[in-house]
């Protein structure tokens, strides 16, 4: 289960496949930027043991997927360069509260949402390649279809491991995270209806 307020129209994953070489950037900046926010959550919360060695395991698997979409990116003839930052993380975040342990619990949350938006595009990517033939073995798409086909079980186990962290870490009966998960995922679902859909990005 994802937790996310309101779905992506399912054209989504077509409109993508006609801008796949700005996504694919998109989509590695994404995962060198998830890899950092859980590196940095080691450094902000060294007094939560509970969050060094999901956060460090969490961290690899990003830097990982970021090779891989860089790798394809490169067999594709492009390269991995600079990109304006998507304001959507920005906006996202700036629902968290200033102070702790509240401070956490968003955190923790708004990144599990984040990867659950990731996990839904990527899963409308890949539908829409299948559309097209690319799960086939030797089409032309199938690389790509394998690559976000092959990412939608991580994606979905990253949503799920910072909700179990923000449930592990913070003093908060169930009933209350469910609701703040809740109001969160409807400010999600406000910011990914006003993002700017000109250009290209997962979270447009």
């Amino acid at each position: 289960m994802l937790h996310l307020a309101a779905g992506t129209d399912e054209r989504w994953g077509q409109w993508a496949l006609e801008h796949m070489d700005a996504i694919l950037l998109d989509h590695a900046h994404c995962e060198k930027k998830a890899a950092s926010t859980a590196l940095s959550m080691i450094f902000r919360y060294p007094d939560r043991p509970q969050l060094m060695m999901p956060m460090s395991a969490l961290a690899r698997e990003e830097l990982e997927h970021f090779e891989q979409v860089v790798a394809l990116i490169r067999r594709r003839g492009g390269e991995f360069v600079r990109q304006e930052p998507s304001p959507y993380a920005a906006r996202l975040m700036a629902a968290t509260r200033k102070h702790e342990p509240g401070r956490l619990l968003d955190i923790l949350l708004c990144c599990s949402l984040i990867e659950a938006r990731s996990c839904e595009r990527m899963q409308l990517i890949a539908g829409a390649l299948a559309e097209r033939g690319g799960d086939a073995p030797g089409h032309e798409l199938h690389e790509l279809y394998g690559l976000y086909n092959g990412l939608l079980v991580s994606e979905a186990r990253h949503h799920a491991t910072y909700v179990e962290l923000a449930r592990g870490c913070v003093q908060i009966d169930e009933a209350e995270l469910q609701g703040r998960l809740a109001e969160l995922a409807a400010h999600e679902a406000s910011v990914i209806e006003a993002a700017p859909r000109e250009q290209p990005r997962m979270h447009n």
